[in-house]
């Protein structure tokens, strides 16, 4: 009876993905910089070790943003990342809406 039995296939997810509300956030996002002409495609990549979506100006391009989810790093520089054309880490963090504020900002400045 007080025999704990450790559960046979207790490894990390075979995919790393995105959930609802974080995936809404980021498409909603994705539709608003299309309505401004600026974004015109987009890909996601679910992995082991990360979860991507990136936006593409064009289809045949690098993309210009990638916003990534890597839950293992969740107790050190944050699991969100947004990261540029150039690959270059723009900001990190813990939440994803602190991370998409440099694409929002960048929005509002289109709009105008």
């Amino acid at each position: 009876m007080g025999i704990v039995t450790q559960f046979p296939n207790a490894q990390k997810p075979n995919q790393i993905g995105f959930e609802r509300l974080e995936l809404t956030r980021i498409l909603d996002l994705y539709g608003r910089m299309v309505a401004a002409g600026h974004w015109r495609d987009y890909a996601i990549e679910l992995g082991q070790d990360a979860a991507v979506f990136a936006a593409f100006r064009r289809t045949a391009e690098r993309p210009e943003f990638r916003i990534e989810k890597r839950p293992a790093l969740r107790h050190r520089q944050g699991m969100w990342a947004l990261i540029g054309e150039h690959g270059i880490v723009l900001k990190r963090g813990q939440e994803l809406g602190p991370v998409l504020a440099p694409v929002e900002r960048r929005l509002m400045k289109l709009v105008d």
